[in-house]
């Protein structure tokens, strides 16, 4: 493993209901950039994301977009990032975005990043990369899912190890700590 230089942040396209998971995207901003680390995330300006890229500009942080034409084109992508990639499909996107990043952290979303996370996550099961991998927990709203996975385990379908590689905590600035110090390990 390498040192962290990018964080690739997965999260969601709308702010949700609870204002806990906008502060909370605020609060990762302010750790991604008290670190000193570029971010790397979908592209949009609209929900998490925005208010996430929105925050490291403000900060005079780095921010690297990927985001699919069909996205550009329904205008939801942000205007004055440092770096905007436009790619021609979500799996160009996917590719790309782990590609820049150092590491991943999952923020509250839907279903894109919960398919984002099952596939980095199964790619590092796989071997294809040795990237560290969080999941924001804020206000329990992945407690659900984290039972689920426990449960995977002890039916047999998951084995502990690989359970083990996601770091779960519901505070960003420790989460992306632990997720350096990863990193650096190796």
């Amino acid at each position: 493993m390498t040192s962290l230089r990018s964080i690739c942040v997965y999260c969601g396209s709308q702010p949700g209901r609870d204002p806990v998971h906008l502060a909370a995207a605020r609060a990762t901003a302010d750790a991604i950039c008290a670190a000193g680390l570029r971010l790397v995330y979908g592209g949009a300006g609209i929900g998490l994301m925005g208010a996430l890229a929105d925050r490291v500009l403000a900060s005079g942080g780095e921010v690297v977009g990927v985001i699919p034409e069909t996205l550009v084109r329904a205008e939801v992508s942000h205007e004055g990032l440092t770096e905007q990639r436009v790619n021609a499909d979500m799996h160009e996107r996917k590719a790309m975005m782990a590609a820049r990043g150092d590491a991943f952290l999952v923020l509250p979303g839907g279903l894109g990043s919960l398919e984002e996370l099952f596939e980095v996550w199964t790619w590092r099961q796989l071997r294809y990369h040795d990237k560290p991998i969080g999941l924001l927990n804020v206000a329990g709203y992945y407690d659900g899912l984290l039972a689920w996975l426990d449960h995977a385990v002890e039916a047999g379908f998951v084995r502990a190890p690989i359970r083990e590689m996601l770091q779960v905590d519901a505070d960003p600035a420790r989460l992306l700590e632990r997720l350096t110090e990863s990193a650096g390990r190796g």
